[in-house]
């Protein structure tokens, strides 16, 4: 593959990245200051300028986290890449591009992991088919979402926040065009998308968004803070801003890692959240999405769980326990019995994680579907992967969207012989919604339409969604 340098010119200074089979590729470049120093805890601040021109050819730093572990580390990758400057992007362009539609991508890894230089995520396909792709690295875990006395909330939102300013005021050097922006995330990276989404002053930049599988609820802070408080008490820290700056990356991570020890599907530490705050998210993405006026592409995949909780983890639930967490969730015992009716021989621990799926995610996106009055398409993926029984399991669908079956981390999860046929009919669903605003299937309705991809034909099955007994039977989580 034959590689030559290319340039353009952004407000910080002149970048040169390169050029391969007729996309512009340009990595690693600083939308914000790098967050150390007397800047962490802090809002983001302006890159500095650069007087020479400055290479784009590798990734930026990977902000500070801690790896995988079991049986999710067989099948997640990990990038680790050293270094302060973790608030970077990356632009993948159709060479000669002008004003062409623009995707920005936000990684998941439930806010504390994960980065924009997995080779998943490359944009390549995207750029091939005449959309501008950005993804960006945003910081994680205790760094960008700690629940602070005195610092703001919500740090790692505002990075994004920061980074898609970014994208309006420079994307037009790479060919794109600053009115037809559309987000796109998965998981914790579709939860951003939803909080961008819930601003009022975000929702105005961009054309419309995609959140792939991704929670939309907003916690308060006392909810939200018990992690940093209990990492504060850890550490015999006061959970301030001083404190907290006064500790390396890497201790707060260790603490973290002690924190984390023995959790289980029914008793795991508290996770990292977003935080409804005044200043960076008044409203809970649940509810202001029903409001946001943009076009709005939402799903899940039908065994989220699978990925979350191993096998040998769901054969260990009793059924006393399945009693107690539905009742300290507010479950009706109806919503249980829906779930056995339509998962026909399904153990305690099975029901349990269906239960946790449709809690967390597929309720969500069916009120908000439902609520909504701007044109919302609702999709279910629910092609099994053939590896260790993960069935339909969180994240499976990000290589099929990505239309990157070739690369070899996708055979660990879904695989040697996923369908390309699924890829193809996902990739140009998602395509066209960023170019258009619709993904080729009508907007979901009064007969609850959504799309099923099952990998079957080639192209998605449109009908009435499935299993909505549950669904419709289970609470609204409170913050």
């Amino acid at each position: 593959m034959d590689h030559e340098a290319v340039r353009t010119r952004i407000s910080a200074g002149e970048l040169v990245g390169r050029r391969s089979d007729g996309i512009d590729r340009y990595l690693g470049i600083p939308y914000a200051a790098a967050p150390s120093g007397l800047r962490r805890f802090r809002a983001p601040e302006p890159p500095e300028a650069w007087a020479r021109p400055r290479e784009a050819v590798a990734f930026g730093p990977t902000a500070p986290q801690l790896p995988y572990t079991g049986a999710t580390a067989e099948i997640l990758g990990t990038v680790r890449i050293d270094g302060d400057e973790i608030l970077t992007a990356n632009v993948w362009s159709p060479a000669g591009a002008t004003r062409a539609p623009v995707v920005l991508w936000i990684h998941g890894g439930a806010l504390e992991r994960g980065t924009a230089a997995l080779s998943l995520y490359d944009g390549t396909s995207f750029a091939r088919d005449g959309i501008v792709f950005v993804s960006i690295n945003y910081r994680l875990g205790s760094e960008g979402f700690s629940v602070l006395d005195d610092a703001p909330r919500n740090l790692g939102l505002q990075d994004a926040v920061a980074a898609l300013h970014w994208v309006r005021a420079e994307i037009a050097a790479f060919g794109g065009d600053a009115d037809r922006i559309t987000l796109m995330g998965e998981s914790a990276g579709g939860a951003l998308v939803a909080a961008l989404l819930a601003r009022e002053d975000t929702r105005a930049l961009v054309r419309g968004g995609i959140v792939q599988s991704g929670p939309l609820q907003a916690q308060t802070a006392k909810r939200g803070g018990r992690v940093t408080r209990r990492l504060a008490k850890l550490l015999e820290v006061a959970p301030t801003r001083a404190a907290f700056s006064a500790l390396t990356p890497e201790a707060l991570l260790d603490a973290r890692r002690t924190q984390s020890a023995g959790s289980s599907p029914l008793g795991g530490a508290p996770g990292f959240q977003l935080i409804l705050d005044q200043d960076s998210l008044p409203r809970s993405p649940q509810e202001a999405l029903a409001d946001a006026d943009v076009p709005l592409l939402i799903g899940t995949n039908t065994d989220e769980y699978r990925l979350w909780f191993p096998p040998a983890a769901l054969d260990a639930i009793r059924p006393s326990q399945l009693l107690l967490a539905r009742l300290a969730l507010r479950i009706r015992a109806a919503a249980v019995r829906a779930v056995r009716a339509d998962h026909p021989g399904a153990s305690t621990g099975e029901v349990f994680g269906q239960l946790a799926t449709d809690l967390l995610l597929r309720a969500p996106a069916t009120r908000v579907a439902r609520a909504r009055r701007a044109p919302t398409f609702l999709y279910e993926f629910s092609w099994p992967s053939p590896v260790r029984d993960l069935r339909a399991a969180h994240a499976l669908e990000i290589p099929f969207v990505f239309d990157g079956l070739a690369d070899p981390e996708t055979a660990k999860i879904a695989g040697t012989t996923p369908p390309q046929q699924l890829a193809t009919a996902m990739h140009a669903a998602w395509v066209r919604f960023i170019r258009d605003g619709d993904p080729g299937w009508p907007a979901f309705d009064a007969q609850r339409t959504t799309a099923l991809f099952d990998g079957l034909g080639d192209g998605p099955i449109v009908g009435p969604q499935r299993r909505t007994a549950a669904v419709d039977l289970l609470p609204a989580e409170r913050g």
